[in-house]
């Protein structure tokens, strides 16, 4: 598509839209992000890349958003919303087709679901393609690809194989483990997204079904990704577990909390197959299959966070909020933020001489401490200090972690080298707030089996004394120089 034409994608805080935007703006795309919350995504998309603010629950708001589009991606959805998902999704649909073939739009793309009988579809399924309808029925031509498991790092579902494969080494299966799926690598959905601008449509609408080459269930990809990480097992069948049921043992085990997770086992109640060969007759792309998708996702996650996670999305994770504890796909976060009375680059400079000579701005006895011990247990301890007390680089040692990354200005992220039953991470964020800084803190840790989850909530309590009294010691330097 010429680069002169406008794109706008909604769904850019989600797992799927987050993935797509930078590499439509790698084509040479011209970009327009829709977001409720604008100042949650402008910090994070590419440059160039215009945000608007917008609702698709509120029609209003849609079109000044739709002026001068070419295409528009519609990534959204209702499943982690309370209340009635279906009519929120139809309202949304209406809201948003109706205003695209009012400012002239000449085409959507919408990631729908696989299914093929309406009548014993899930609601969850059943409001997706429903939503398709709704986009076709106001005139604008709708590409609508329709899709089973997506298998990626940071997806719904690649996030409960990881936490049941690796939590439980005995399950105890409900029927739909076992019901056929076709899967398809995030890599392969993305591919799908973007050839979607140019496939040739003769002004119509299209309803594409995509999937990998291999039809398996969910118990086959959990066997899968067991092998890949060299572990044992055992899946006992159990029929007596509702919906209803299985939802809450899955808040219990894997990141799902219940309320998704009945969504998502209603989904996957009845086989989503592709039925058809009209994406091999459109599209020059041939998917990988589910071992090399499985493989591709564990690179990912071991090369650092995955890009974008479900739980990225505001349907799921709701309005802003702080975390102490909680759980997000297998990794454990500890996240606060504070208003500190000055400017951005006095907070930044604060943050960015932690540790050394400046200590750790609370309980430095603490840490030292920990470090003690850590030397105990062979590992690195508080010795090694840091290379300049006022700048850091990228792969810069600091005491008993390691700089992975640092935005001058912005964010710092440094990974914990001290022995642990796990990884971790410590992550500082800066951002202007009305001509001061607002300062985030984000401990994460990814617990290796049972082990790791004991060993955070044994400390968690500290966490909160040291964290809290850290975040307070770095503002209140910041604040003292500027």
């Amino acid at each position: 598509m010429p680069a002169n034409k406008l794109i706008l994608v909604t769904g850019a805080t989600g797992y799927v839209g987050g993935r797509l935007l930078p590499l439509l703006v790698q084509d040479g795309c011209r970009m327009r992000c829709l977001a409720r919350q604008p100042e949650r995504l402008s910090s994070g998309v590419p440059t160039g890349v215009e945000v608007v603010a917008g609702d698709v629950l509120d029609a209003a708001s849609l079109s000044a958003a739709m002026q001068g589009v070419e295409t528009a991606y519609y990534l959204v959805h209702s499943m982690g919303t309370t209340g009635d998902f279906e009519e929120q999704d139809r309202l949304a649909a209406d809201n948003f087709a109706s205003a695209a073939a009012a400012a002239g739009v000449q085409r959507i793309i919408y990631l729908g679901g696989l299914g093929e009988d309406e009548t014993e579809l899930s609601a969850h399924l059943r409001s997706r393609h429903e939503v398709g309808e709704r986009l076709r029925a106001h005139g604008v031509p709708v590409v609508e690809l329709r899709a089973s498991i997506i298998i990626g790092s940071g997806s719904l579902s690649f996030e409960m194989i990881r936490a049941l494969v690796e939590r439980l080494p005995v399950m105890v299966t409900p029927r739909w483990v076992q019901v056929t799926a076709q899967p398809i690598a995030i890599g392969d959905v993305l591919a799908y997204l973007q050839a979607a601008l140019d496939v040739e449509t003769g002004h119509r609408s299209l309803t594409i079904e995509i999937g990998g080459p291999d039809q398996v269930s969910y118990g086959d990809l959990m066997r899968e990704y067991a092998r890949q990480l060299g572990l044992w097992r055992w899946m006992i069948p159990v029929p007596l577990l509702t919906p209803r049921l299985s939802s809450l043992w899955l808040g219990l085990v894997t990141p799902l909390y219940a309320r998704v997770g009945r969504k998502l086992i209603d989904s996957l109640r009845h086989s989503t197959m592709v039925r058809d060969d009209s994406a091999q007759r459109h599209f020059p792309i041939r998917p990988i299959g589910v071992r090399e998708a499985i493989a591709s996702a564990l690179g990912n996650e071991d090369s650092s966070y995955a890009a974008t996670r479900w739980s990225d999305a505001l349907s799921a994770a709701g309005t802003l909020r702080q975390w102490g504890g909680t759980r997000f796909g297998n990794r454990l976060v500890d996240s606060r933020s504070m208003r500190v009375m000055a400017e951005p680059a006095a907070a930044f400079a604060a943050v960015e001489r932690i540790g050394g000579a400046t200590g750790w701005y609370y309980a430095n006895w603490l840490w030292a401490m920990r470090g003690w011990l850590d030397l105990l247990l062979g590992g690195v301890g508080m010795r090694r200090g840091r290379r300049d007390p006022e700048c850091l680089r990228a792969g810069d040692t600091l005491d008993c972690w390691r700089v992975e990354s640092i935005e001058a200005g912005r964010r710092l992220r440094l990974a914990a080298e001290m022995k642990l039953p796990g990884r971790a991470w410590l992550e500082f964020e800066v951002q202007p707030n009305d001509g001061n800084a607002s300062l985030r803190q984000t401990a994460t840790f990814d617990p290796l089996g049972f082990l790791g989850l004991a060993y955070w909530y044994a400390v968690w309590p500290l966490h909160q004394l040291v964290f809290a009294g850290m975040l307070r010691g770095i503002g209140t330097s910041a604040e003292k120089r500027a």
